[in-house]
């Protein structure tokens, strides 16, 4: 089940907010900038199905999307539990950064962990599948795909180098509880 959580920034053992209500999230979530949706398939989405048809099944969001924001380049990601490099690429994204352009994520399946840090408040957003969640540029935040990571993703890009992090080197990500799928936080 979807949940925000939001705590301030020192105090990471008591949340101010715990909401699983999608409307709330996304009410919550926009005061800081960020958009949260629920997307449905137009069409059953399979496990093993190829990007193509991943892409077809939400074409009407994506190409709303891509629209109205301008991105140039879309793309499905796909990682499961047993990928060889999965604690490294885990890794890579556990510490606070931010980005030069919005990082908008669809989970077409599976689920994972954005926190993001704004002003004195953590926001904790856990996403599942359906939900899609984007980012501001510049706002700073970490993600954790958990230790046996499950999702597939659809991502949206302005710039053709992709994800590229810019990291603050704040220890605050170590403060927060790491996820793992099926755990309560």
């Amino acid at each position: 089940m979807s949940r925000l959580r939001i705590f301030d920034h020192d105090k990471p053992e008591t949340p101010l907010l715990a909401t699983s209500s999608h409307a709330e999230m996304a009410a919550e979530l926009a005061k800081i900038g960020v958009a949260f949706e629920q997307w449905e398939a137009a069409q059953p989405v399979l496990p093993g199905d190829p990007p193509e048809a991943i892409m077809a099944a939400y074409k009407s969001d994506i190409d709303r999307l891509v629209e109205a924001n301008g991105f140039r380049s879309v793309d499905v990601v796909s990682i499961a539990p047993d990928n060889p490099s999965r604690e490294v690429m885990r890794g890579k994204f556990l510490d606070e950064h931010f980005h030069k352009e919005d990082e908008v994520r669809f989970f077409v399946a599976g689920s994972g962990l954005f926190t993001l840090h704004v002003g004195d408040k953590v926001y904790e957003v856990l996403c599942e599948t359906g939900d899609l969640i984007a980012v501001p540029d510049g706002t700073t935040h970490w993600f954790d795909m958990g230790p046996e990571p499950s999702f597939i993703a659809i991502r949206f890009f302005t710039e053709p180098d992709g994800w590229v992090g810019h990291f603050t080197g704040s220890d605050i990500a170590l403060k927060f509880p790491r996820y793992e799928a099926g755990q309560a936080l």
